[in-house]
């Protein structure tokens, strides 16, 4: 009788549960032309795979095949900032609560292998389990527009620099004449100077090919800093638009830092609820690393947004020169370190039979 009883128990669990909550979790593995979906279940069972495309149809299509299966309390989705963007962007505005997925655990790839199914199934446990809970940033407002246009900003600088350190590299190694006569003047002074050169209407020698190559990287250098002044210059009037008033008051703040942290935090600041967990977007926080007798012991976090961490650096040197209460909190912070501990360590010399000691300096 209780063999039978138990066995009616066993039949009727899954419904019971099935019952009790028929709420789904969804995962999908991004990729530039498909994406692979997975629903499971709120005890982890898989209810379904499925391939779609990566446009307005499939995105369509993927959300109706996960309401199926039943009422879908979160999707996980990889790469929100990359081939997953115009997912997340379709789910959010169907209401859906969208979880940020990290690339899988390399251990769980090595022990049950690669593939798009495998993927998606682990972005819905890592959901179902809390293991990923941080919502993606919005990148359907004027905060995503100011991510464009400095990226447009940081490859016109970066190659500007290059067009410039190039010209005085071929002024420093040009002809003996034509050196003298580009020689110490400015960089704005020194492209004028050499546009203004005749210009060659045949290379035939060193001299001539020399003006021609600077004649092009000088046109290159101008047209870039004309590129880069319009950029800051619309950079300038929506950063004015979108950043709250504070933070472009603060001290240390100019429209760059103040766009580098906007960019980081997105349009929904409300996703970072404290203080620390900004400190950890921006690569801030302190990370422990204690084991076995070294406890209390923390390192630097290297993760975070780096372009975020690189605006609270400039922000802080700023500080440090020019306002009394950072430079007051440095001075009494400094004092307050802990002094360096001497260590000695002992050898002896094996060919003289003699042991010498060697003192170092060991933080404490």
């Amino acid at each position: 009788m209780l063999s039978r009883s138990s066995h009616v128990t066993e039949q009727l669990l899954p419904s019971t549960i099935a019952e009790l909550d028929r709420h789904v979790i969804g995962g999908v593995d991004t990729h530039k032309d498909f994406h692979v979906a997975v629903v499971i279940n709120m005890i982890g069972h898989v209810q379904g795979t499925a391939r779609f495309d990566a446009n307005p149809v499939g995105y369509t299509d993927l959300l109706a095949w996960m309401t199926g299966h039943g009422p879908v309390a979160k999707i996980g989705v990889e790469g929100t900032g990359a081939y997953g963007a115009g997912l997340a962007r379709h789910l959010t505005a169907a209401g859906v609560d969208v979880i940020e997925i990290n690339r899988p655990d390399r251990q769980m790839r090595r022990r049950r292998g690669k593939s798009d199914p495998t993927d998606a199934e682990a972005a819905a446990r890592a959901v179902l389990s809390g293991e990923a809970s941080l919502t993606p940033k919005d990148s359907s407002s004027t905060t995503e527009a100011v991510r464009a246009l400095r990226v447009v900003r940081r490859s016109a600088m970066n190659n500007r620099t290059q067009a410039a350190n190039q010209i005085h590299n071929l002024v420093l190694t040009a002809p003996a004449e034509l050196r003298v006569e580009l020689a110490d003047t400015g960089l704005v002074r020194l492209t004028a100077k050499i546009i203004a050169l005749d210009e060659p209407a045949e290379i035939v020698c060193a001299r001539t090919g020399t003006i021609t190559a600077l004649q092009h990287l000088a046109r290159r250098w101008q047209a870039l800093t004309v590129e880069i002044k319009q950029l800051d210059k619309t950079l300038t009037q929506l950063i004015a638009r979108v950043a709250p008033p504070r933070l472009l008051a603060m001290q240390g703040v100019g429209t760059d830092v103040a766009g580098a942290l906007l960019v980081a935090i997105g349009s929904n600041p409300e996703r970072v609820h404290t203080e620390a967990g900004l400190a950890a977007l921006c690569g801030a926080s302190p990370v422990e690393t204690s084991s076995g007798r070294r406890q209390g012991s923390h390192r630097l976090n290297r993760g975070g947004n780096r372009e975020a961490n690189n605006a609270l650096w400039r922000i802080v040197m700023v500080r440090m020169s020019h306002d009394p209460r950072t430079r007051d909190y440095v001075e009494r912070r400094t004092q307050q370190a802990k002094p360096r501990k001497p260590s000695c360590a002992a050898s002896s010399a094996t060919s003289s039979g003699r042991s010498s000691t060697r003192c170092i300096s060991e933080p404490a």
